[in-house]
């Protein structure tokens, strides 16, 4: 009767295991059923935590705001607007002046965007960076500057750039031609080259110098793709037996280190951020973008907002899963990134057949204010930025903004 009851206790056991292991499973796949989110010992609201909740202004948004407009009229614009998103509870805003290899501010190293100004190059009466961050300041907003730091233009087409463009004379040098990389998808300068650093750097410093900034935050485009040419001339000087792939993130941390160390030795309280795409795998394989490195180790940046636009039940990357992938690694401060520009949208690339999952950001207007509220309850979150601006005023996610408004920390 003994032996009898302790075979049935450990069978217990044995399917007591079993159960809390598929219950974990289902958990991490999220597919099944969203978690119940439980109550930490502090929330995202906490007084002791400088938490940053703000809104990506991009360079189409900003240039519907100045291009063909008096300094007045952008000033009376960008008013309204910092004014809008302080009045909802943000306090930064993410403003992109160089999406490309052009400027929304007066620069040394690039030209006027040609999406501020009619031709590439021409000038402008007044400098657009300089009234953001004086109205930033006036309703007591942190403002980053948003830069691209390997982009140069969407066009494949060398002469639509102005000849006062770095990209342009460098293309037409032949000692400086490797500099740049022209395929279908644009222009887009080589990571390899060691003049590029240069000039990045250059660039970045004149930002932090020249205006009131609280951060310098570079998005998700690193390498434009994965072709050897990109880097062919350099690798070949430079590779020896190294594997192509540990030879490019090399040169990618290399820029990332670079940045960082100019902006704290041009001024210490400047921060650099950076935003990679949130497929951990896809940036270090094909951006060559070593993202766990930077969050992790010390000299690469003070932030990291990866890019989570997915939903809760997203069939490759559910949303509450890839946060806690990033939490496991990170020990900077980490924002995360939502997609507010989904709401009201299928989301085709949730799933491959599932339509409940496709549609998720469609026939639910609270995925958003249920992520807030998610990120709230995790001490190790800092955080959260919204993309874009112009989803807070369209019509289709008007409910969603209103429901993540209530649960705004």
């Amino acid at each position: 009767m003994i032996l009898h009851f302790k075979v049935v206790f450990k069978i217990k056991k044995i399917f007591i295991l079993i159960m809390i292991i598929v219950v974990l499973f289902c958990g991490c796949t999220q597919n099944a059923m969203i978690p119940e989110i439980k109550e930490s010992s502090t929330s995202i609201s906490r007084e002791n935590k400088d938490i940053v909740k703000s809104v990506w202004f991009t360079y189409y948004e900003l240039s519907a705001m100045i291009k063909g407009k008096s300094e007045a009229d952008f000033a009376s614009e960008i008013d309204e607007a910092f004014k809008k998103v302080n009045e909802m509870g943000f306090n930064t805003v993410t403003v992109q002046v160089r999406a490309f290899a052009d400027a929304f501010y007066i620069s040394s190293y690039f030209p006027t965007s040609d999406y501020i100004v009619e031709k590439q190059g021409e000038d402008i009466s007044f400098d657009p960076l300089t009234v953001m961050c004086e109205t930033a300041k006036k309703y007591k907003l942190k403002i980053e500057a948003w830069i691209n730091p390997y982009r140069v233009s969407h066009s494949n087409n060398i002469k639509s750039l102005s000849n006062n463009n770095v990209a342009k004379k460098w293309i037409n040098t032949k000692n400086k031609k490797s500099n740049i990389y022209i395929c279908d998808s644009g222009i887009f300068f080589n990571p390899a080259s060691s003049e590029v650093t240069k000039l990045i750097v250059k660039g970045v410093k004149e930002i932090v110098k020249n205006y009131d900034i609280s951060a310098i935050h570079f998005d998700d485009y690193f390498y434009p793709s994965t072709d050897k040419e990109i880097d062919n001339v350099q690798y070949k000087k430079e590779g020896g037996n190294k594997p192509l792939a540990d030879y490019r993130r090399d040169k990618v941390n290399y820029m990332i280190k670079s940045v960082y160390k100019i902006i704290k030795s041009t001024n210490k309280n400047v921060r650099f951020g950076i935003s990679p795409a949130a497929d951990i795998r896809n940036d270090y394989n094909n951006l060559y973008a070593d993202v766990e490195k930077w969050a992790s180790e010390e000299g690469y940046c003070d932030y990291i907002c990866p890019q989570i636009y997915f939903g809760f039940r997203n069939a490759y990357q559910p949303f509450m899963f890839t946060v806690k992938k990033w939490m496991s690694f990170t020990n900077k401060d980490l924002y995360i990134g939502l997609p507010l520009y989904k709401a009201g949208n299928p989301d085709k690339y949730a799933a491959k057949n599932d339509k409940s999952i496709i549609n998720e950001f469609k026939n639910n207007s609270d995925i958003i204010s249920r992520q807030i509220t998610y990120l709230s309850k995790l001490d190790d979150i800092d955080g959260f930025y919204i993309f874009s601006y112009s989803s807070l005023s369209e019509n289709r996610c008007m409910k969603e903004v209103e429901n993540m408004l209530k649960v705004m920390p």
